[in-house]
């Protein structure tokens, strides 16, 4: 997904304008969207006239049915709304799949060894775990178990269709789909690709000092963006960046908070006794995060490879993202019990975990063709103006240790 950002937009003239740009939805989506916009209008009612976005946000994303991610829409690849690294082609999932091996045959070797799982959140076409477990068998690292916490029914069917029909009987026996997070105590990996920039993330605004919150309501039939006093919780969240920071918050100035994310991590990684989690995302250390001239935060929308400002434009047809701050992130599996274990660019990560004998391998391509696939697969998912950049990997560990993940291009010191 593009990282640039939009303007904040939020009157119904603006928002008209934004959507005479886009590719106008067909009859079905536009029914689609209207249904979940009428669930998201009650909500609305039943509150007292307007919602944090937060909620606006769960809804329009995880709304069972109707949300962008619970619904049947295609979402990845070109002809979806955005691209993934592991969708592009399979050198981010084999390189992944290097840098966790070290993590399961530590576990292996215990001195009580256990079954060990793999949990990957959000299995988008299944594509990552394909080349995850062909890659761990190569490397004798395979886990007992690989589990995959989908929210979308069609997209547990599009990855179960694909996964039986690629991996070999004994490979595809290893899978799994959950609902939830693990409920028992457990050893081994979560990986986490573009997902904590979809959590329902609440807005912030500031006004002669007060923190204020963003919520939706409804003016002249149509959604609108509003403040309303934040509660403590958010609140106390942003005074803690203003003393990371050394700074208050200019009057106006508008981002995303995410208080949630520590109580979020102890959630998805459970009762995790010994082993890794892995994040990759788009997002900055706080310092960049919250710059001054960044004043309307990171929020934004994508529509068929359009990203635009208008998040309240068509619920459950478009995503909804905010960068990761990655600050945030470090503290938040530090308090869920973890060492932090390192932080670098997606280009570092790919570098030091088996990039280069990637690389080795495309030259000794015969066909031009596929040659010249993978050369531009590797550009994309390395080059600063791609993903390269934008991209960064954190980690952390427990019990085991990543060993040289993260020693190319570590960026610990920015955090």
């Amino acid at each position: 997904m593009s990282t640039d950002f939009p303007p904040h937009r939020p009157d119904a003239r603006a928002r008209q304008q934004e959507a005479a740009t886009l590719p106008a939805p067909d009859a079905d989506a536009l029914t689609h969207s209207a249904r979940l916009s009428e669930l998201i209008r009650a909500q609305i009612a039943e509150h007292g006239g307007a919602i944090p976005f937060s909620r606006f946000m769960e809804l329009a994303l995880y709304a069972p049915g109707l949300g962008y991610y619970s619904a049947g829409a295609s979402k990845f690849g070109e002809s979806g709304d955005f691209v993934t690294a592991p969708e592009i082609g399979p050198i981010f999932a084999a390189c992944v799949a290097q840098s966790v091996a070290p993590v399961f045959q530590q576990l292996a070797a215990g001195a009580e060894p256990s079954s060990s799982r793999f949990l990957e959140l959000g299995g988008g076409t299944g594509a990552f775990a394909e080349v995850a477990l062909k890659r761990l068998m190569e490397l004798d690292a395979l886990p007992d178990r690989y589990c995959i916490l989908e929210p979308s029914a069609q997209l547990r069917h599009r990855q179960r269709e694909r996964l039986q029909e690629r991996l070999v009987p004994p490979l595809f026996e290893l899978v799994e789909w959950l609902d939830g997070p693990f409920n028992d105590d457990w050893d081994g990996v979560l990986f986490a690709n573009e997902v904590i920039d979809a959590l329902p993330t609440p807005r912030f605004a500031m006004e002669v000092g007060e923190v204020y919150e963003e919520h939706v309501a409804i003016e002249g039939g149509q959604f609108v963006r509003v403040l309303r006093p934040a509660d403590a919780f958010l609140a106390n969240a942003v005074r803690h960046v203003e003393r990371q920071l050394g700074r208050e918050f200019e009057h106006g100035y508008r981002s995303e908070a995410l208080p949630q994310l520590p109580y979020w991590v102890q959630a998805v990684s459970g009762g995790m006794r010994n082993g890794a989690l892995l994040f990759v995302d788009y997002g900055y250390p706080r310092g960049e995060f919250y710059q001054p001239d960044r004043n309307d935060g990171t929020l934004r929308a994508f529509y068929r490879h359009r990203m635009h400002g208008e998040p309240l434009l068509w619920p459950g047809l478009q995503d909804l993202t905010a960068s990761v701050d990655f600050t945030a992130l470090a503290e938040a599996g530090v308090s869920a019990g973890f060492d932090f274990a390192g932080y670098c660019s997606q280009a570092s990560f790919l570098l030091g975990n088996g990039l280069a004998g990637v690389l080795e391998r495309i030259e000794r391509i015969e066909d031009e063709g596929e040659r010249l696939k993978r050369t531009q697969e590797v550009k994309r998912l390395t080059l600063p103006s791609e993903m390269g950049e934008r991209f960064q990997v954190m980690g952390f560990e427990k019990g085991v240790e990543f060993g040289a993940a993260f020693l190319a291009g570590d960026l610990s010191f920015r955090l």
